[in-house]
């Protein structure tokens, strides 16, 4: 049995953003398949660039962050009843989401 690929597509960052790194918040317990999500992203255009990354065990605790604190933020699926929640506070703090499977 195979398992399911999230598919992936991320618009560039605005050109007085690309200048600087990009901070990046990985939300979840699984953080090496969190860290998959972000492979070739560095590369794009054909230079390398590095990333702030900052991980949270739990996508639970997101209030704690400032608004647009982050310029993504990768985080595994809530549960049905916490999504509201959590998708809230993803669009607030992160300029762009990838929610994932777990």
């Amino acid at each position: 049995m195979s398992c399911p690929r999230t598919s992936v597509c991320l618009s560039p960052l605005p050109a007085h953003q690309a200048a600087r790194t990009p901070r990046i918040l990985l939300a979840g317990h699984h953080q090496p398949t969190l860290l998959r999500h972000l492979e070739g992203l560095s590369r794009r255009k054909g230079q390398a660039r590095a990333f702030l990354i900052q991980f949270a065990h739990s996508p639970w605790r997101l209030e704690q962050f400032a608004s647009d604190r982050f310029d993504l933020a990768v985080i595994q699926a809530p549960a049905r009843e916490e999504a509201a929640h959590i998708i809230a506070h993803l669009t607030r703090i992160a300029r762009q989401g990838l929610i994932t499977r777990r």
